[in-house]
């Protein structure tokens, strides 16, 4: 009976200690390891924003902003390009994903929607004012057949993206050279009325386009002729907004950015 009685005893004991250790485990909260990116600069951040899916209309061909851009500044107006002649009836709109608290309407595309003399590119100005967050564009594209077809894209406004921008507001005239296949620097902060030159360094041919590639009609004076070695480009930026632009050469990798405040 007494060895009954001390195996009961060792089994009750065990049983005890089993369910303290399962208590306690329970009890205490899994350690999480800190993301690698807890401490994310604002473009790692941006990228955290979802896009639906674009619709591209018929003779649709290109548009900037770009689908997906996340930019550090409000788009001084959003462009569309068709590989089609534009009737009259085409129109853009701009829509907040959001409410925006004492702008007013949804659609924040200012003044009518231009098509521009060529009839291949239709503009929208876009509300200096306008808000960071998501926007969605809308446009209907009509030829002169009368048919009209609809499309849409979107792309998001963060101003911290700016805080990674070469500071030059205290500047009245900027240099960018063209360098190892960039511009050096890629993206810079100015006020209105800055002049800013390119410099080719390199000993191949460089461009000055605005966005998008192959159409360049965001801002059509920011188009420059081949640049040779040494060969320089100047543009003076009046309005405030944000100006992407590339080298035609190479415009999958040479890119930058210029927010004239």
């Amino acid at each position: 009976m007494n060895k009954y009685l001390i195996l009961i005893v060792i089994l009750v004991i065990g049983a005890g200690g089993f369910f303290i250790w399962q208590s306690q485990s329970v009890q205490k909260p899994a350690e999480t390891k800190s993301p690698i990116n807890q401490q994310t600069n604002t473009s790692t951040q941006s990228a955290t924003t979802q896009f639906s899916n674009p619709k591209k209309s018929a003779h649709y061909e290109s548009n900037t902003p770009s689908h997906g851009a996340t930019l550090a500044g409000v788009p001084i107006n959003v462009v569309i390009d068709f590989n089609f002649d534009l009737a009259e009836n085409s129109r853009i709109e701009i829509h907040y994903f959001g409410s925006i608290p004492k702008i007013g309407p949804n659609d924040l595309g200012a003044g009518e929607t231009i098509i521009d003399k060529n009839k291949l590119s239709m503009r929208r100005n876009m509300d200096p004012t306008s808000p960071d967050g998501r926007y969605s564009v809308v446009y209907k594209a009509c030829w002169p057949d009368g048919s009209c077809h609809d499309g849409s894209f979107e792309f998001a406004i963060n101003r911290e993206l700016a805080k990674n921008f070469t500071d030059e507001t205290k500047s009245s005239e900027v240099t960018v050279k063209l360098s190892q296949i960039q511009f050096q620097p890629q993206n810079i902060r100015i006020k209105k009325g800055t002049k800013v030159t390119w410099v080719n360094g390199d000993s191949i041919e460089h461009y000055i386009n605005t966005d998008s590639h192959p159409a360049h009609t965001y801002f059509l004076n920011q188009n420059s002729r081949a640049l040779q070695k040494g060969d320089t480009y100047s543009v003076t930026f009046d309005t405030a907004g944000i100006y992407p632009y590339h080298c035609s050469a190479h415009a999958d990798s040479m890119t930058g950015n210029i927010l004239v405040e």
